[in-house]
């Protein structure tokens, strides 16, 4: 019954759930897994036994362990192997965010996508950060490398590691545009495939029919734009109404930064004004506001210094 209830669950979810039951011997065969994916999808229990320096009889308990915690996936092909799941990438993540005094606990779901899952938590001191896990085995290798760019530097790179890489990348977005004042979550910290950053509170500006002031937060979008472009040197990429918040406050932030491009990137003209037409499309159909897109761009560009909305 335990089991049906897992599978109904998250990755994250249950990573939430199974992680308290774990101990530093699970920890330590994950560890071990984890290292040895760089070379091979399964990892023979032969050579886990090798690393973990532990006899047979505990390595297939700790293995058969982590299996039914759904931690772990198991093959009997030519030979036994093992290789880690989300929920166990999730729980070795949230092991060295715990260990690292980052977060204490973690909460429920803020919002799931395609590429994401998005969780509330708690850190040592009760205050609320939002924690983002990178989902990137949702869509196919070769879709994530032509639409990201991502180098890949391992002959058996999966899931697991281009999540790793879009967390890395975004992160390191997330703390240039930060420092250079544009509205976003704070930047954290950063394990594996997951993010933790300042906490994230309202709701997309997709979900909403009416706001009060449409120009004025289209101003403010703008503004952040015009920062991201002129002092970031950076250009968001997938710029929508999708990953702008809108706060309680009334002001905005830009989340989902994994495709970001620097400004001298041969196709970041071409980038720059489709974040723009996203954004201004959307304003001019849903709250009739409208702005030349070319003036938009001449400002965000640092050509002009002012743009009447």
């Amino acid at each position: 019954m335990k089991n049906t209830i897992l599978a109904c669950m998250s990755s994250a979810d249950v990573a939430a759930e199974v992680f308290r039951q774990l101990e530093s011997e699970d920890f330590r065969i994950l560890n071990i897994i984890e290292s040895a994916m760089s070379k091979r999808e399964f990892v023979p229990i032969e050579q886990i036994q090798k690393y973990a320096k532990l006899p047979m009889d505990r390595i297939q308990f700790t293995l058969g362990k982590l299996t039914k915690l759904s931690l772990l996936h198991r093959t009997q092909t030519a030979y036994v192997g093992y290789t880690l799941n989300y929920v166990g990438y999730d729980c070795l993540a949230i092991n060295a965010l715990v260990k690292a005094n980052i977060i204490e606990s973690l909460g429920k779901s803020l919002g799931v996508g395609k590429e994401a899952d998005v969780y509330d938590a708690l850190s040592p001191d009760a205050k609320r950060v939002a924690i983002k896990f990178h989902r990137l085995g949702r869509i196919s290798f070769r879709q994530t490398r032509r639409k990201r760019g991502y180098s890949l530097t391992r002959e058996h790179a999966t899931w697991l590691f281009q999540s790793h890489l879009a967390a890395e990348k975004e992160f390191m977005a997330m703390q240039l545009v930060y420092k250079n004042g544009v509205s976003v979550p704070e930047p954290i910290s950063q394990n594996r495939h997951v993010i933790a950053m300042g906490m994230i509170e309202g709701d997309q500006l997709s979900k909403y029919k009416q706001i009060a002031e449409p120009q004025k937060i289209l101003r403010e979008i703008l503004r952040n734009v015009r920062k991201t472009y002129t002092k970031a040197h950076v250009i968001h990429g997938d710029l929508s109404e999708y990953n702008i918040i809108l706060k309680p406050d009334g002001h905005i932030l830009i989340i989902d930064w994994p495709q970001y491009v620097t400004t001298d990137q041969v196709n970041a003209g071409e980038l720059l004004e489709r974040d723009l037409k996203n954004v201004l499309s959307f304003f001019r159909r849903r709250f009739k506001v409208k702005v030349d897109s070319a003036e938009a761009s001449d400002y965000v560009t640092g050509k002009v210094r002012s743009l009447k909305v």
